[in-house]
């Protein structure tokens, strides 16, 4: 029976799901380059980061209409993190980060 609900939830709007996963991407794409810019990082460093995310959405469940993705607000603090331990604090920062919201 849950089976049945589960296959209702996931698969009853995939070209909506799609068309919605293509903009939010394209719409991301730049933004992430932005604040990895901002936070002082390689650019390659935001899209990886921002293709975690969405496949950590994807699998653990988002919310309807809420967009996941890096912030303005984060991206500024994680600049002097950045500048003054290096990339390495970044992911442990980032994880802490998660943890708290």
């Amino acid at each position: 029976m849950w089976v049945q609900t589960v296959k209702m939830a996931w698969f009853s709007n995939v070209r909506k799901d799609v068309l919605a996963g293509i903009t939010v991407a394209l719409a991301l794409i730049p933004e992430a380059i932005a604040f990895s810019i901002l936070a002082g990082v390689d650019p390659m460093v935001g899209l990886y980061a921002s293709f975690c995310i969405a496949v950590t959405i994807s699998i653990v469940g988002g919310r309807r209409g809420m967009i996941s993705a890096a912030t303005g607000a984060m991206a500024s603090l994680m600049g002097p993190i950045v500048a003054k331990y290096g990339i390495e604090y970044l992911f442990a920062a980032t994880i802490l980060t998660g943890i708290l919201q």
